[in-house]
């Protein structure tokens, strides 16, 4: 497969067109023409908003179908596209930033640093992140950097709020 971010004919018809895009490409927010990943992020929260209604165990069930289908849309997605993770595949931000939110206290402002820390760890991509990105390839390699950003961001949201529960 070729390099991150080609210049594909058609992308947008394409994505618009074939639900296997459609769904990788973050309902379109990956055809954002700069920070896809961004886009993407932003493009979940409102899907968050919805789910933040359910329990704990629903929220986790429903996190955990997220991820391991995007194991298998990014994958699809990816083939169709001879691309190895196309800058606007963007159902692994979804995972990374619904995990980040598990059990978030409730309010725009663990919202936002959900979004600023999710975003934080994925462009920064510490150790083993970088290892994972770099190592791991298919719908896996896809979505496990994303997954292990969101698992970090989740520490410090969870964090943050056992030192200042008021925010």
């Amino acid at each position: 497969m070729s390099s991150k971010n080609p210049k594909i004919p058609d992308l947008n018809r394409k994505v618009m067109t074939h639900l296997v895009h459609f769904l990788a490409f973050g309902f379109g927010s990956g055809l954002a023409p700069f920070a896809p990943g961004t886009f993407g992020t932003l493009m979940a929260i409102p899907l968050y908003l919805l789910m933040m209604q359910l329990s704990l165990v629903p929220y986790l069930i429903l996190v955990a179908i997220v991820c391991i289908t995007g194991v298998w849309i990014c994958d699809k997605s990816s083939e169709l596209l001879g691309v190895h993770d196309h800058g606007g595949i963007v159902w692994d931000e979804f995972a990374g930033f619904f995990i980040t939110m598990i059990a978030a206290p409730a309010g725009w402002i663990w919202i936002v640093i959900g979004f600023a820390l999710f975003r934080l760890f994925d462009i920064w991509k510490p150790w083993p992140i970088s290892l994972l990105d770099k190592k791991v390839e298919g719908g896996l390699g896809i979505m496990v950097d994303d997954i292990v950003a969101g698992i970090y961001a989740l520490i410090c949201v969870q964090t943050l709020y056992a030192i200042f529960p008021s925010l």
